[in-house]
């Protein structure tokens, strides 16, 4: 059986849950995509379905652009034991022929929101020269690194400490007690910097706080030179920094309609067969192996929100978050809810007996499935980079043509 693309932009709209899957190769899959497709290769099904796509009777729309790999996929799907499995009609050539749009890259959707938020907010940014002229006069300024420790130890700003995006509201005040150090914040490219600014400011910390504009990728434009191998971090803050850090981030959460519940409440929702749930402790690997809730899968909250569509594919479902300190998932959540997620915080998850190891997600894929992005390592070409910029800033007005979106901007 195959689904038309309207039907399928009705459940969009409709907030029904459904995981539309391109099955190609990620790098075929970046050149063109509806706004919520996520991306399984056919080789991979058997090993990142189950994990990704938890509940067997999910909707979910397989399709590829007439390679013959989604009718092979339905029957992997299958065997598998999913019950509603159907490819869409025509193909990516059907979604084409629709009129409807294609969105490049990877992570799409939290890439265009992130641009949305610039958009609405005017998050404030500062261009690469102006903050290199602030390091050589050595300016009262904090460099915080939004993206993943192992990022930031492969190419950083100089000077720049790495506070991972969902820590930024616990750790901002600890790299910058003084409100008037200004605060600078970057990643590769734009959405991390965007979204982890806009942390800062909607948290009201009395700092200046700017996004470096277009993260390393400007920095590189400009032909400035980046470090490499740098590991500094930045503390979590303890005591009256700690209540303050918690303060902030549960009224950004409330602010965002984000509810909260216990586990009591959480047993509630895992008895709806009916429905998705995913469960993401949003904490740090290290600090989730040492201790978490039954159940809960690592996604530590910066990632989280820049690759929803890995994490959680299927559109629709509930997400439920935990961490042992609380700026952490309230942060999180704040994003997801305004990203269209029917999202939930988990205020006792640390109360009980917590498991200990990692939570077995399937191994990373190796370099060969996976799309080099134009914002990863050291040797990306010039022209490459602007483009990839360009793209990012076109993402606005392609978030209104596609018309599914239904995201918000506190």
């Amino acid at each position: 059986m195959s689904v038309s693309p309207s039907q399928i932009r009705g459940t969009l709209l409709a907030r029904r849950e459904i995981a539309v899957i391109d099955v190609r190769e990620e790098a075929q899959f970046a050149l063109g995509h509806p706004l919520f497709a996520a991306q399984i290769p056919l080789q991979r099904i058997a090993l990142e379905a189950p994990w990704r796509i938890p509940r067997k009777d999910t909707p979910i729309v397989l399709y590829d652009d007439g390679e013959g790999l989604a009718e092979p996929a339905l029957h992997q799907f299958r065997a598998l034991g999913y019950t509603q499995v159907d490819v869409l009609e025509g193909g990516l050539g059907g979604w084409r022929a629709a009129g409807y749009e294609l969105f490049e890259d990877v992570n799409s959707y939290s890439k265009a929101f992130g641009e949305l938020v610039e958009h609405r907010r005017h998050t404030p940014s500062l261009p690469a020269p102006d903050v290199l002229a602030l390091i050589e006069e050595k300016a009262d300024i904090a460099i915080l690194d939004a993206r993943r420790l192992d990022e930031y130890a492969t190419m950083s700003i100089p000077g720049g400490r790495s506070v991972p995006g969902a820590e930024l509201v616990l750790r901002a005040p600890v790299a910058a007690p003084d409100p008037d150090t200004t605060i600078i914040v970057n990643c590769a490219g734009r959405t991390r910097s965007i979204i982890g600014t806009q942390s800062l400011i909607n948290a009201g910390l009395p700092n200046k706080v700017f996004a470096l504009r277009n993260g390393t990728i400007g920095w590189s434009l400009a032909g400035q030179p980046l470090e490499t191998g740098r590991q500094e971090s930045v503390d979590t803050g303890e005591g009256t920094e700690l209540d303050v850090a918690r303060e902030r981030a549960r009224d950004v959460a409330y602010r965002a309609g984000v509810r909260r519940i216990d586990s009591a409440d959480l047993k509630a929702l895992l008895a709806e067969s009916d429905r998705t749930l995913y469960r993401f402790d949003v904490r740090q690997p290290a600090d989730f192996a040492a201790g978490h809730s039954a159940g809960f899968r690592n996604a530590p909250g910066g990632q989280l929100v820049q690759e929803t569509d890995h994490f959680a594919p299927v559109r629709g479902a509930r997400i439920v978050l935990a961490d042992d300190l609380g700026p952490r998932a309230d942060m999180t959540a704040s994003w997801l809810a305004q990203l269209g997620w029917d999202v939930l915080v988990l205020a006792d998850a640390f109360d009980g007996a917590l498991e200990t190891g990692e939570d077995g997600a399937p191994a990373p894929r190796g370099p060969h499935g996976r799309y080099k992005r134009p914002y990863e390592g050291t040797d990306n070409r010039e022209a490459v980079m602007q483009a990839y910029l360009d793209w990012e800033y076109g993402l606005v007005a392609q978030l209104e043509r596609d018309g599914t979106h239904g995201f918000f901007v506190i």
